[in-house]
């Protein structure tokens, strides 16, 4: 199948694109580059996704034509957009990054009669600071993140209501794994843990609770909606781990890991930061036979691993 991944040179959707080449798909990849962090990271994961046969495009869908790139495509997974939550980063660039792209896109993808299944990638940041609801519950975000991504579901699942598109949105919790953001966690963590510096880690945070899910958990669950998407479309379906750990045992983890502890930089609180979060995957095990079964601790070794000899061993953690 030729299947279309937003945002490809990124965390998960270098995985994906990765997966879905391997799998024998016809892999179109779309990636802007964007400065939300080093370019240099992206071409990292670029060339690791490239060497694995996905062909990459260098454009922006906020601006660019994109008719010729979604000639013929069956599945279109959107994961491109301004991610995190982030007090530096404006409403403007979340609107557009999020919102409008979404928009253009899905306006793009209603043209292409052989689209079977659009597939938006949603958070569980539009829940709010407690994030353990099923699908059914309503919103509350309180980040712009969360209310733009909010946003780009509805204008994918309006598509639906409206005009029959077909049209899904996954919601994903708190992913980590190898190609992770360097403003997350882990790799902040790591960095610092292996340059011997200072940690920052906001007030209280170290109790708050995630549902850490590793990559390859929510490639497996992406990857189950080629096999039914009837099952799917119209549906929002959170996909992550129903297994929840707090920031502070995940540190712990990754000393452990490493044989040292991290010197810890307490700063103040952040606004709009999510308290709790654990994936309710009722949903996901039943349309979609989701079952995630990654162990944290497996997770980070493979995280670790993947820092030190990727990124740490080429010199990439100072750029």
């Amino acid at each position: 199948m030729k299947i279309a991944v937003t945002g490809a040179a990124g965390f998960i959707g270098s995985h994906l694109a990765e997966a879905l080449v391997k799998q024998g798909h016809e892999v179109v990849g779309i990636d802007n580059f964007a400065n939300y962090y080093s370019a240099q990271l992206k071409q990292a994961n670029a060339e690791d996704i490239a060497a694995a046969g996905v062909t990459l495009h260098r454009l922006d869908l906020a601006e660019d034509d994109l008719s010729s790139l979604l000639a013929d495509v069956e599945f279109v997974f959107h994961l491109a957009g301004q991610p995190g939550i982030s007090a530096t980063v404006s409403l403007a660039d979340y609107m557009r990054n999020n919102v409008v792209v979404a928009d253009r896109l899905l306006t793009a993808c209603q043209q292409q009669k052989s689209l079977r299944c659009f597939v938006n990638v949603s958070t569980s940041s539009v829940y709010g600071r407690h994030a353990y609801d099923p699908e059914t519950e309503p919103p509350k975000p309180t980040s712009y993140y969360g209310v733009t991504k909010l946003a780009a579901e509805q204008l994918a699942l309006a598509a639906h209501r409206e005009k029959g598109f077909p049209a899904c949105s996954l919601r994903i919790f708190s992913v980590y794994g190898p190609r992770e953001r360097p403003e997350k966690l882990y790799p902040k963590l790591i960095r610092s843990i292996l340059t011997d510096t200072p940690f920052p880690l906001f007030e209280g945070s170290e109790n708050h609770s995630r549902s850490y899910t590793f990559v390859g958990d929510i490639i497996e669950g992406f990857v189950s909606v080629l096999e039914r998407p009837e099952n799917v479309i119209g549906e929002i379906i959170n996909l992550g781990s129903d297994v929840e750990m707090t920031t502070g045992q995940g540190i712990g983890l990754i000393e452990e890991i490493m044989g040292k502890k991290a010197k810890l930089d307490i700063r103040p609180k952040r606004p709009g930061d999510q308290l709790h979060t654990c994936a309710n995957i009722g949903k996901a095990r039943e349309l979609l036979g989701y079952a995630p079964h990654t162990q944290l601790a497996d997770g980070l070794e493979a995280e670790v691993d993947w820092y030190v000899n990727r990124i740490y061993a080429n010199g990439l953690h100072n750029v």
